[in-house]
């Protein structure tokens, strides 16, 4: 069965009802913070990811953030941007950022559903594994530039091939 059929009628649940469904489904850890948002927790190989998904009634999107804390060496901020610039490159859905002050590395993706559209479970299941299998894809990269004294260009090579699997 898949999992849009376990929704009768789509047009009435809130995107958040559905990824609150999908954790209980992977039996990922959670906490609906608000009606229109949720927090949890997902176990990947290379560590757990924190994410957070938010619907914005106003702008009509749908708001992914997948971060997982990283200290890089401070003399290695210039590698760490470098590296950035090059995973961004290599991804179509969502792009990694890293907020220094809070010392997370992030990816975060907006899904935009103007005009009354509404994501099925199966697209919102998506978004959330694309954002872990990015993480874990690109997660050793970011280790061996920041600590492995590689250059961006040798630490992507890890990273080359895209992860598969499913969160």
């Amino acid at each position: 069965m898949s999992l849009s059929e376990d929704y009768a009628a789509m047009e009435d649940l809130h995107p958040i009802d559905i990824v609150e469904t999908l954790a209980e489904h992977h039996a990922w850890e959670f906490d609906r913070v608000t009606d229109d948002q949720i927090a949890m927790a997902v176990e990947g190989q290379w560590r757990t990811y924190s994410l957070t998904l938010a619907w914005s009634e106003q702008d009509e999107t749908l708001r992914l953030i997948c971060t997982f804390e990283m200290e890089p060496p401070a003399d290695k901020i210039h590698k760490l941007y470098d590296i950035l610039n090059r995973a961004n490159d290599m991804v179509w859905t969502g792009a990694f950022t890293w907020w220094e002050e809070q010392k997370l590395m992030v990816w975060r993706y907006g899904l935009v559903l103007s005009g009354g559209l509404v994501a099925g479970p199966e697209q919102i299941d998506r978004l959330i594994s694309s954002a872990v299998m990015a993480s874990e894809r690109f997660y050793p990269a970011f280790q061996l530039a920041c600590w492995g004294d590689q250059s961006p260009a040798d630490a992507m090579k890890v990273a080359i091939a895209e992860a598969y699997g499913r969160a």
